[in-house]
C-alpha cells in the first residue's frame, strides 16, 4: 500500500471516487473545472495499490476557539474508500499520515463530521457537539417583542470588517467556533457579501452593529417556501429580536425560517414561540492531537485557582497521545508538560479527553462511561479549567 499526498495526476482517480462515495452530482449541475493548481485550502491524502486509489482523507488548517483563544485545528472532510476496501483499516493507515503531517504543521486538534461515529472513535474521535439546522413558521416570528433601542438595514462593503468582528466576539465567548480566517475562507470583504444574498445588521442608536444575518431568500412565494439564514448573530437581545422581526415581515411569502444553529442558540431566547423543529442534525467530533500543545493553545486559567494536576491518556490507537501529563495551573495561563509514567493518576481514554477538552462532558460523567478512571481529586480543577462554556459550530466542511 502506497500513502501519500495527492496531485493534479490524479484527478479522474479521486473524482471517481468520490462519486462512488457521495453520489453523482444532480442533474444539470455543471462538473467542476478540471484544477489547474494544487489547492491551497486543503491538504488531501490517498491510498494506492497498483497505481489504483482505494481511499482519500482532506485535511483543512483551520483554528478554533476554545477557551476564548485561537487553537490550531486539523479540519477532516472528503473521506470515502473504495466500497471492497471498507472495514481492512486502510482509513487508520491514511489517518495516521494525515495526523502525522497535521502534528508537524501544529494543528494540535481535530475535527470532523462523521457518517459512521464508530469508525472515527476507533480513530480517537468523540462527538462534542451538531451542527443543525432548526426550522420556525415565519408567522411565529410576528410574537417577537419589538426592539427599542434598534433597527436593521443592509449591510455594505464598507459594515464586513464590523460583521467580522461581531462574529469573532461571539465565537470567542463559545467552545468550538472556527475562526473563520484562513485559505478555506473569504479574504475580500466584497466577496463575504458576494457568498449571500444579503446580510443584515441590527445596529443601536449610535449605528453600531449589535447583530447580523446572513441570508438566502431561497424560491417560491407561498406556505412551501423558506428562507435559510446561514449566521444569526447578536451581542444584545434587541440584536436579536430586530433581525427576527425583519424576518417576520415575509410571513405572507414565505412559510418557515430555516436557521443554521447549534447548542443552546442565544437567538431563541427572544421568540415567543416554544417552536424550533430540528430539520437536519450533523454530529461534529473532536480529536486532541497534540495533548501538551492543546492545553497551552487554549491558556488554561481559572482565576483564583492554583494547582497541580497529572493526568495520563492510554488507549490511543496510533500511540501520540499515550503518556502522563502534568497541567499546572496559576498566575497566567496554565502550562502543560509530559512527565513519566505514574500510576496514581486519573487516566483518560482518548475520547475522553476530547470530550473534557471541549466541555461537553465533566469529568463525573467520563467516569460513568469509563472514559475516566483512577483518582478523583482533582476532578472538580479539570471541569473548572476546561468546561463552563457552551459548545458550538458554525460552519460545515
Amino acid at each position: 500500500m502506497e500513502i501519500r499526498r495527492l496531485t493534479l495526476d490524479d484527478h479522474d482517480q479521486t473524482t471517481a471516487l468520490g462519486r462512488e462515495a457521495f453520489g453523482s452530482l444532480p442533474p444539470g449541475t455543471p462538473a467542476p473545472a478540471r484544477p489547474t493548481t494544487e489547492p491551497t485550502d486543503r491538504r488531501v491524502w490517498g491510498a494506492f495499490r497498483d497505481g489504483r486509489l482505494l481511499g482519500r482523507v482532506a485535511a483543512y488548517p483551520f483554528a478554533s476557539f476554545f477557551g476564548g483563544a485561537s487553537v490550531p485545528t486539523s479540519g477532516i472532510a472528503s473521506v470515502a474508500v473504495a466500497a471492497e476496501e471498507r472495514g481492512g483499516g486502510l482509513l487508520g493507515e491514511l489517518f495516521a499520515a494525515m495526523l502525522e503531517e497535521a502534528a508537524g504543521l501544529g494543528e494540535v486538534v481535530s475535527t470532523l463530521y462523521p457518517t459512521a461515529n464508530g469508525i472515527y472513535r476507533s480513530l480517537g474521535y468523540e462527538l462534542v457537539g451538531s451542527y443543525d439546522v432548526a426550522s420556525v413558521p415565519t408567522a411565529e416570528l410576528a410574537r417577537v417583542r419589538p426592539p427599542t433601542a434598534t433597527r436593521t438595514r443592509r449591510a455594505t462593503v464598507a459594515d464586513v470588517p464590523a460583521v467580522r468582528a461581531l462574529y469573532a466576539a461571539w465565537a470567542a465567548e463559545q467552545d468550538g467556533p472556527l475562526t473563520r480566517t484562513g485559505p478555506a475562507f473569504a479574504e475580500g470583504d466584497e466577496e463575504v457579501l458576494g457568498e449571500h444574498d444579503a446580510v443584515t445588521l441590527a445596529v443601536d442608536a449610535d449605528d453600531r452593529v449589535v447583530g447580523y444575518a446572513a441570508w438566502d431568500r431561497g424560491h417560491g412565494y407561498d406556505a412551501g417556501a423558506s428562507i435559510t439564514v446561514q449566521d444569526l448573530l447578536a451581542t444584545t437581545l434587541d440584536g436579536y429580536r430586530a433581525l427576527w422581526s425583519m424576518f417576520a415581515t415575509f410571513s405572507s411569502v414565505t412559510g418557515r425560517v430555516r436557521v443554521r444553529t447549534s447548542g443552546q442558540d442565544p437567538a431563541r431566547l427572544v421568540l415567543g414561540t416554544s417552536t424550533w423543529d430540528l430539520v437536519e442534525r450533523h454530529p461534529y467530533m473532536l480529536r486532541v492531537c497534540d495533548v501538551v500543545g492543546a492545553l497551552d493553545a487554549r491558556r488554561v486559567s481559572v482565576p483564583g485557582l492554583a494547582a497541580e494536576v497529572g493526568f495520563a491518556v492510554a488507549g490511543d490507537r496510533f500511540g501520540s497521545t499515550d503518556g502522563a501529563y502534568r497541567l499546572a495551573l496559576g498566575d497566567g495561563p496554565g502550562r502543560c508538560t509530559r512527565t513519566s509514567a505514574g500510576d496514581d493518576v486519573p487516566t483518560f481514554t482518548p475520547q475522553g479527553l476530547a470530550m473534557l477538552y471541549a466541555g461537553a462532558q465533566s469529568c463525573g460523567n467520563l467516569r460513568l462511561t469509563s472514559h475516566l478512571t483512577g483518582p478523583r481529586r482533582h476532578d472538580h480543577v479539570l471541569d473548572a479549567a476546561l468546561g463552563g462554556r457552551p459548545f458550538h459550530v458554525r460552519d460545515y466542511f
